[in-house]
């Protein structure tokens, strides 16, 4: 899919990529040693996404929303709740029954999370925002993207400054891993 545009275009399709791998790895039967592939690959576009998210997208709500702080806070809840189950995740192939459990109860966490910024918080923030500042924060998430972690760190920051600062050195370690071993590749 094509990325580019303001933050909510940009966003919109990272969760129809993502919903496009759980689809994948509900096509397939339990066991399926794919459906760890299509998790492994879900879960690199999750924790980038959310890094992303956590460093560009929550600041700007606490900025531009009138009720800003509360819903940054929740929508961080709701990634401290999917990242430790992800974490949870990358610890079990996919023929331990504990995978199948796992993996749906992400898709359920991430799909609610979805439902939740593209029914609410994106058309709170495109009322709030101006259009530059929307293409802007696009902006910010893509380059932020490019450098952020590919698997969960429940104990990282998701906070500025220090989660803009960690992230890139984390991301560099998480892209060596994935490299070595050959997480992420089809």
């Amino acid at each position: 899919m094509g990325h580019g545009g303001d933050v909510i275009a940009e966003l919109t399709t990272d969760h129809r990529e993502v919903e496009e791998l759980f689809g994948k790895i509900e096509a397939l039967p339990s066991g399926d040693e794919q459906r760890k592939k299509y998790a492994d690959q879900a879960v690199i576009e999750l924790v980038r996404h959310s890094i992303a998210e956590e460093a560009y997208l929550y600041p700007a709500v606490r900025e531009f929303l009138p009720n800003g702080d509360g819903i940054a806070d929740k929508e961080l809840e709701d990634h401290a709740e999917a990242e430790r189950t992800t974490k949870d995740l990358e610890a079990v192939d996919a023929g331990d029954p504990e995978f199948d459990r796992l993996i749906g109860e992400l898709m359920a966490e991430i799909r609610s999370h979805v439902r939740d910024e593209e029914d609410n918080l994106f058309a709170q923030l495109r009322s709030a925002a101006s259009e530059d500042e929307l293409m802007k924060l696009g902006d910010k998430v893509r380059q932020a993207k490019k450098t952020a972690p590919t698997r969960p760190h429940p104990s990282a920051p998701d906070t500025p400054p220090a989660n803009k600062l960690l992230a890139p050195g984390a991301g560099m370690v998480d892209r060596i891993r994935d490299a070595l071993t050959g997480r992420g590749k089809d």
